[in-house]
């Protein structure tokens, strides 16, 4: 498996391509808050760890922005408490 993070400012949205799938994180930007309302990943990657891998870029992100994140999604509340909790506003 390749990864490829990009950022899709077109869409605000983060995105990992996989071989060729995607997983994505929509967003807003709210001050010095990134506010992440989904995230979801191709089926054919689910259970692969491409959307944690896909968060901890997203989190690598916002560190080095200097902005925490607002995770209303559950996936990314749930991966952010597990691995970055210091990250959510």
């Amino acid at each position: 498996m390749t990864d490829a993070f990009s950022h899709n400012p077109a869409q605000s949205r983060y995105e990992l391509q996989v071989d060729g799938l995607i997983a994505f994180a929509d967003y807003r930007r709210d001050g010095d808050r990134l506010v992440i309302p989904h995230v979801e990943a191709a089926p054919a990657l689910r259970g692969t760890g491409a959307a944690g891998r896909l968060m901890a870029r997203v989190a690598e992100t916002a560190r080095s922005e200097d902005v925490k994140i607002v995770p209303l999604c559950g996936y990314a509340a749930a991966w952010l408490k597990r691995n970055d909790p210091e990250l959510i506003a």
